[in-house]
């Protein structure tokens, strides 16, 4: 591709907003988001997800902007919009044609369009490309090209960052794949794929989280039928573990944006076409349970102690959908919180990185700064590294009583503690 290239990102969030800065670094870059407060604190070099430091925004060329219209001037436009899914559980779309819709208006002769936001197979030539069509007034493969790149960041990874994890690419025809290829092979470092096809790209991202979600669902089932057996799964897993072909999957609260969402995807495709799936929505029915599963836990624990839960106190520390980041997106946490508020449990919530004005916007729970009082359970629900370091001292003095501690992600040694639990 030219230096000339003008590279447009559409949607700057964990996975735009990065992409976005390393392009910048070669090429002029307009970034556009419809929330405009995200823009105000971008164009002051602040990352509204707290991922990136000051440092990304110094020497790249890029403009901030809520007006899709300053995005006309580029010739290679990137839409990565997040896609979530309903009540329902099925695919949302609209944030993704709201964005085509945008990108169309402004679409010029000889554009070339790249998707990143993870999809069903078809989902981009069947969905997206009529809506560019549409309102362009111009011809996808004659007018403009287009392919699908997904998106592979992982939150809070400071180590395989943008440029340090391989690329998939694909075009709707040869010469779109090279230019594709071309621009994002000046920033990738750890190479690039060329799929053969849109489908088998979008396919491959959504097969990833598929499996993954699978396999802890494995891990979940066992830990449950392993909890009733008074075995603890954490040993288990070690002693299997010793196993030079054995994969060492956790159990845990599956949530977030993309291991939760993405086999809703694919099974609303195989619906579509006739299948029925029945591994992955197996697999989703299990990890969907598990904050059922522990709230029973923390009740029966609260009764073999003669506490009523109605008059109980628990604190949940961690609300996050993964440890050490400030993304709130599908946090299982909040599924935990509400069962046991359902046993008309008080729970007091703290974390020191969800954003208590956003937890309360989206899910309507209280965060607290810090705990305010003695609890009768402690929920360990995310693996802070803060809460890593903590002693047997600091939770006793939480405690109202003997220490009750539900250790969700196994980061403590329950060697120190008398009343501990773990999946």
């Amino acid at each position: 591709m030219e230096p000339k290239t003008i590279i447009s990102v559409t949607g700057l969030g964990y996975v735009g907003l990065p992409l976005a800065l390393e392009f910048a670094k070669k090429f002029k870059v307009i970034g556009f988001d419809i929330n405009k407060d995200r823009i105000a604190l971008m164009k002051l070099g602040i990352d509204p997800s707290n991922e990136l430091s000051n440092h990304a925004f110094k020497d790249v060329n890029i403009k901030f902007t809520s007006d899709v219209e300053e995005a006309k001037v580029a010739n290679f436009h990137i839409i990565g919009v997040p896609t979530d899914i309903d009540k329902n559980k099925v695919p949302n779309l609209n944030p993704l044609i709201s964005a085509s819709k945008s990108i169309g208006k402004i679409l010029k002769k000889g554009d070339t369009v790249v998707y990143e936001s993870t999809v069903y197979p078809g989902c981009t030539e069947e969905d997206c490309i009529p809506v560019l069509e549409k309102y362009s007034g111009l011809k996808a493969g004659v007018d403009f090209n287009y392919g699908y790149s997904p998106e592979r960041i992982v939150p809070g990874d400071k180590i395989k960052t943008v440029t340090k994890i391989l690329k998939i690419v694909s075009g709707n025809n040869p010469e779109a794949l090279d230019v594709i290829a071309t621009v994002y092979g000046s920033i990738i470092e750890a190479g690039l794929h060329k799929a053969p096809t849109i489908k088998v790209a979008e396919a491959a991202k959504v097969i990833e989280n598929t499996q993954r979600d699978i396999n802890i669902s494995l891990m979940n089932e066992l830990a449950i039928i392993f909890d009733k057996m008074g075995i603890d799964t954490q040993a288990v897993i070690e002693a299997a573990g010793t196993k030079w072909n054995f994969h060492k999957y956790q159990p845990g609260l599956v949530g977030g944006h993309c291991i939760s969402v993405d086999p809703f995807y694919l099974m609303h495709k195989a619906k579509k076409i006739g299948i029925d799936p029945q591994v992955i929505a197996a697999g989703r029915r299990v990890n969907d349970y598990i904050p059922t599963f522990i709230a029973k836990r923390v009740v029966q624990s609260l009764i073999e102690k003669n506490i009523n839960p109605g008059k109980a106190n628990v604190l949940v520390m961690g609300i996050t959908f993964k440890e050490d980041v400030s993304d709130i997106r599908n946090s299982k946490v909040i599924d935990l919180i509400k069962e046991l508020q359902d046993f008309s449990i008080e729970v007091e919530v703290v974390d020191p990185y969800g954003d208590p004005n956003e937890v309360w916007h989206e899910y309507k729970v209280k965060v607290q700064s810090k705990p305010t009082k003695k609890y009768d359970a402690i929920v360990l629900a995310v693996g802070h590294q803060e809460y890593k370091n903590m002693t047997y001292s600091e939770f006793e003095k939480l405690s109202n009583g003997p220490v009750n501690l539900f250790d969700i992600k196994g980061i403590l040694n329950k060697i120190d503690f008398k009343n501990y639990w773990r999946l």
